[in-house]
């Protein structure tokens, strides 16, 4: 029996994320595979293969997820063996109209959720021994052994941005256009200034507090700056700057506040980062 949920819970997570990844029960993620018609799962979650797409359908309780190959994952009326249950999910892009067979609706059970296929069925990542390992099916689990293959963890990729509301502004509020030499001379000066602007390239800042409670987001921060790119360069760094050994790198989520241990890339661009160094003493 599973245990009573929120549907609104997880329907706040998907309509906050812009792109998500998916963790399996057996800790692999699931992939758009390179024949963009198949899916699967798989332990290396750096991958574009890994990264899906969340649209929100209308004013409903479900979503849709695309790969990185423009098609939906879909609860599609095919068997994955003969004679057995489960259905294959595949990547698709049907024509015309998207039916239900590309919405799933979240269902949050703990701080992991189920997707459920608009017929009651839900995704499953499949364990076990050839050809069932790694194949990725829709099913009711009838053994208590594989209810937590449904089970699924939400990595947030990319947070959906709100577009702001327009701003009418009124005739009284313009603002009074200079003589053309003063805006000549305001232009020159911002040439001039972003001349001695320091170069972006220069490496990130990198703030950090040192914590063996996930709970406690209000621990004084730390920081220097780092030019790595790599998470086991920033992990040595952190060693140096709080004499600690063994330790792990974690983020934290956004959305709920929770800490997640961070073994992938570093963001892009020289963005400031914002960590939390977990001495090994503390880790589980």
């Amino acid at each position: 029996m599973y245990n009573v949920v929120s549907r609104e819970g997880a329907m706040e997570l998907f309509e906050k994320a812009k792109s998500v990844r998916l963790r399996s029960h057996h800790d692999k993620y699931l992939l758009a595979d390179d024949d963009e018609e198949t899916v699967s799962q798989e332990r290396n979650g750096t991958i574009r293969n890994a990264k899906w797409t969340v649209e929100i359908v209308g004013n409903s309780n479900a979503i849709r997820l695309k790969s990185c190959f423009g098609k939906y994952l879909t609860a599609s009326n095919m068997p994955l063996l003969l004679g057995l249950r489960g259905k294959k999910v595949l990547q698709t892009l049907p024509p015309g109209r998207l039916d239900s067979s590309v919405e799933w609706e979240p269902v949050k059970e703990g701080v992991q959720v189920r997707l459920r296929t608009r017929y009651g069925q839900y995704l499953r990542a499949n364990g076990g021994v050839p050809p069932w390992r790694n194949h990725i099916t829709h099913d009711i689990p009838q053994r208590s052994s594989t209810q937590d293959w449904i089970l699924w963890g939400v990595d947030v990729v990319d947070i959906r941005v709100q577009d702001p509301p327009p701003q009418q502004r009124r005739p009284s509020d313009q603002i009074e256009t200079a003589p053309d030499s003063e805006q000549s001379d305001d232009s020159e000066q911002s040439d001039d200034s972003e001349e001695g602007s320091p170069v972006k390239n220069e490496g990130r800042v990198i703030r950090y507090s040192v914590s063996t409670n996930e709970d406690a987001d209000d621990v004084e921060e730390q920081s220097f700056s780092f030019k790595g790119r790599m998470v086991e360069e920033l992990k040595n760094k952190l060693e140096e700057e709080t004499g600690l050994i063994g330790i792990q790198i974690c983020c934290r989520n956004p959305l709920n506040g929770k800490l997640y241990p961070l073994r992938l890339h570093l963001p892009p661009n020289s963005t400031e980062m914002h960590v939390v160094v977990v001495p090994s003493s503390a880790r589980g």
